[in-house]
């Protein structure tokens, strides 16, 4: 098995968190509404923009492979939850329903190799197989730009 350690240390001061990976930095926070001071995007929004990062490399990864023509790769990504989850109703999921993934690819390629692609890629992103594995309703849509 070839093992990665991904490791990531975290100061945080009320709802802020000043999050350090190696030699980046990162802040993630909530809005002045829900108490934080906005200061950086909220965990659900890094979330999400961690599902468009995790596609992102390994569509490239796996175009390199394939020798797919992969110029670029947008994402316009948007998920739902139950708010009454995260506020401690018991009966209600804390994490997202539903994610909407549509990705505009740029390339040469056929709208056949793109679904291949995008099979291919949705089957060894981490964080879309993650979410999957907890259930979340992800629609997928990956059309040619």
């Amino acid at each position: 098995m070839s093992e990665h350690k991904v490791a990531i240390t975290s100061k945080s001061q009320g709802m802020k968190s000043e999050i350090e990976a190696g030699k980046h930095s990162l802040t993630i926070d909530e809005p002045k509404q829900m108490g934080g001071t906005d200061e950086g995007a909220d965990p659900l929004a890094t979330m999400l923009g961690s599902l468009a990062g995790c596609e992102t490399v390994i569509a490239n990864m796996v175009a390199k492979e394939m020798k797919f023509d992969l110029q670029s790769i947008s994402f316009d990504i948007n998920g739902t939850l139950d708010m009454r989850g995260l506020m401690g109703t018991a009966d209600v999921k804390p994490y997202f329903d539903t994610v909407n993934i549509k990705a505009e690819v740029e390339t040469s390629e056929s709208q056949d190799r793109i679904e291949e692609l995008r099979k291919t890629v949705d089957q060894r992103c981490p964080v879309f197989t993650t979410l999957k594995a907890a259930g979340v309703t992800l629609n997928v849509d990956w059309q040619k730009a």
